[in-house]
């Protein structure tokens, strides 16, 4: 009876000690987990970087084809007027010094 006994501890020692590496060794149920968590924010990271290429892709296009995208660029970033266009600048107040419309100041 007591060698049933210790059969029993040895073999579920055994099965402890095989069952470790499948869970918490490096090629383990936790590692492949982690690695699939890593591939999927990879993914989606390339996803974003394919995305952003190509718009980078299109713009370089736009600026070896046409004049209209250089004309746009230079009007938005460089804030450059065509001849007989007259520019106007509107400068908005800051929404905390705006007078509520209730309330207008005394003259």
């Amino acid at each position: 009876m007591k060698f049933v006994k210790i059969a029993t501890y040895v073999l579920l020692a055994i099965l402890v000690l095989l069952q470790y590496p499948l869970w918490f060794g490096s090629g383990g149920v936790v590692a492949v987990w982690r690695l699939n968590r890593e591939i999927a924010a990879q993914e989606q990271e390339n996803a974003q970087l394919k995305d952003r290429n190509q718009a980078l892709e299109a713009d370089v296009n736009d600026l070896k084809q046409g004049l209209a995208a250089i004309e746009e660029r230079a009007r938005t970033e460089l804030g450059m007027v065509k001849k007989g266009e007259v520019f106007f600048q509107v400068i908005e107040q800051p929404r905390d010094k705006i007078p509520p419309a209730d309330k207008k100041p005394k003259p």
